[in-house]
């Protein structure tokens, strides 16, 4: 018997006929028809758990399922993410080990930490991996926005020092990512993790929460790290502030950008990164290309690169 819940896979492909497809596995993107024993039980639940909203979660014996629902030119498919059952360590996720070596070293700071990529390539899962590591390492509280929920975060966490770390997942209020941001920074939050930077209000209220000392992180959808600052920068400008203060936001907020993509088969994780220096008091070349509107940082990442393969910290200060 072949159950949903026991078959491997990252996302299932739902089409208007109920056929379902999922990555082949032998190829880049090539897919491949499966059948699952309990598939008419599980489309049930996914169809009847739909209130409207396209994105919405799906628990399904046990398993988190991620549902976005479209309307194609024959009627209704989904795409549906199969969620893991417990949050991956962070060692585990395939980032260069320098790279990984200056994520985790950033739990004591402030600012946003901006994740990019397309979709599926493993933003949330890192988002949620690093939060995990810094509420097991440093404690504090933590506060989730999301729609919907998809990592397993919620819950009490143990750290070394005997301390704790304590995390509070919560959907963004009828898909109001602005008042879900509202909300959590009235819970005064040590870590706040916004879902997804999707609109010039919210990208304003995380600016602002990342230089008011909290350590943000967040998602875009960008094609590279330059892409994702500049798409933050026009969200910024657009959100009712001048296109010199939005550069001024960003260049004062940011604390680090990644990108990643998956390639290869199997997947394997391809990452580049830029960094700030988390002691916003002291001169810093990215600050300062930001501030300039002229966001050519191919140099500077290659330079910070080359320090961190060298095994030297990028800001002393850390």
């Amino acid at each position: 018997m072949t159950l949903i819940n026991d078959e491997e896979f990252s996302d299932l492909y739902v089409t208007p006929q109920k056929e379902a497809f999922i990555w082949s596995k032998k190829t880049a993107y090539g897919l491949q028809p499966v059948v699952f024993d309990d598939y008419s039980e599980f489309i049930e639940e996914v169809e009847n758990r739909y209130e409207g909203q396209p994105s919405y979660l799906v628990v399904y014996n046990g398993y988190n399922y991620r549902v976005e629902r479209t309307v194609s030119l024959y009627g209704v498919q989904y795409c549906i993410r199969k969620m893991p059952l417990s949050v991956p360590d962070f060692n585990t996720l395939g980032f260069p080990p320098v790279i990984a070596k200056h994520l985790c070293s950033l739990g004591r700071s402030s600012g946003l930490l901006l994740v990019s990529g397309a979709t599926g390539s493993g933003k949330s899962t890192t988002m949620a991996s690093l939060l995990k590591t810094f509420l097991t390492t440093e404690g504090g509280y933590a506060f989730t926005i999301e729609n919907p929920i998809e990592m397993p975060l919620d819950g009490i966490y143990r750290c070394p020092s005997g301390d704790f770390g304590l995390c509070k997942q919560t959907s963004a209020p009828g898909g109001m990512w602005a008042e879900g941001l509202k909300a959590a920074l009235r819970s005064a939050p040590r870590y706040i993790l916004l879902g997804e930077i999707r609109t010039p209000e919210v990208a304003c209220l995380a600016l602002q929460a990342a230089m008011s000392g909290h350590l943000i992180f967040s998602t875009i959808h960008a094609n590279s790290v330059p892409d994702a600052v500049n798409s933050l920068v026009k969200y910024a400008a657009s959100g009712g502030v001048s296109e010199d203060m939005a550069y001024e936001l960003v260049s004062g907020s940011l604390l680090g950008c990644i990108h990643q993509i998956l390639v290869g088969v199997p997947k394997m994780l391809k990452v580049s990164s830029l960094f700030t220096n988390p002691d916003v008091t002291k001169p810093d070349q990215v600050r300062g290309i930001i501030k300039s509107g002229k966001l050519n940082f191919a140099t500077v990442m290659e330079a910070q690169n080359i320090k961190m393969l060298n095994g030297k910290p990028l800001f002393t200060e850390i």
